[in-house]
């Protein structure tokens, strides 16, 4: 199948069944990256961008609990499905409590997985679609035509720019206010499983208060959220 309906990190240190999940779930169009301890899962979402975790309670070395409490410092956004062997009311209240969005005990019927994963991608992608500012923007002065990949700032200099950067710019104006995680500037600008460093971000951050800002040095519109993202006001 062409089209890639999410990317899911399957955390499951059971073999037969991580694979089984794995194939169905690959041939209902999602990418699957499988961990199989929480340690790996913790690293996998620092480094890749994933619409979804699918994360079994007792794993190797970090239970599916911490992995969630872990991943919510850092990402508030990713939906995560939590699977488990204990049926008790005490332990779903926990994982819900602890960030997961949905609990779903063993045995499960397959179908039923299908469409939770299904559900949870989509809800979530609803909530990230932010209204399109369109092809022409303005700001302090400054003007933006995102096709043309031309700007002209505040001193009326004319401003190429670079598809990415023209990108970045489109993503943080349409969540004005809102931070943005790495995580999703990492999905819509550098494309899937390709994490640009910090610095890399930064710099573009720094080109925009260049660009675009009266006083590069007490920015008003670019904002850098330490260890959480970027932020743009106008």
């Amino acid at each position: 199948m062409d089209i890639n309906k999410g990317n899911i990190l399957l955390v499951e240190d059971e073999e037969n069944l991580h694979e089984a999940l794995k194939l169905n779930l690959e041939m209902e169009g999602y990418t699957v990256t499988s961990a199989f301890d929480g340690n790996a899962a913790v690293k996998a979402t620092r480094n890749e961008y994933f619409d979804l975790l699918i994360l079994d309670i007792m794993l190797p070395e970090l239970d599916g609990i911490s992995v969630t409490e872990t991943v919510r410092v850092h990402n508030s956004e990713v939906p995560i499905l939590i699977l488990s062997a204990k049926n008790n009311s005490a332990d779903r209240v926990l994982g819900l409590k602890k960030g997961a969005d949905d609990y779903l005990t063993k045995p499960f019927n397959l179908e039923e997985l299908l469409l939770r994963v299904e559900k949870l991608i989509m809800k979530n992608k609803k909530i990230q679609d932010k209204e399109s500012v369109g092809d022409i923007y303005e700001f302090g002065g400054n003007r933006v035509d995102f096709k043309s990949l031309m700007a002209n700032n505040f001193k009326g200099e004319a401003i190429e720019l670079s598809k990415k950067e023209a990108l970045l710019l489109k993503l943080l104006i349409e969540n004005k206010d809102d931070v943005v995680t790495r995580e999703k500037i990492l999905q819509v600008v550098w494309g899937y499983n390709v994490y640009p460093t910090t610095r890399t971000i930064d710099n573009f951050i720094l080109n925009f208060r260049k660009y675009f800002e009266q006083d590069s040095r007490n920015p008003k519109h670019f904002h850098s959220a330490r260890g959480m993202g970027y932020k743009y006001t106008d």
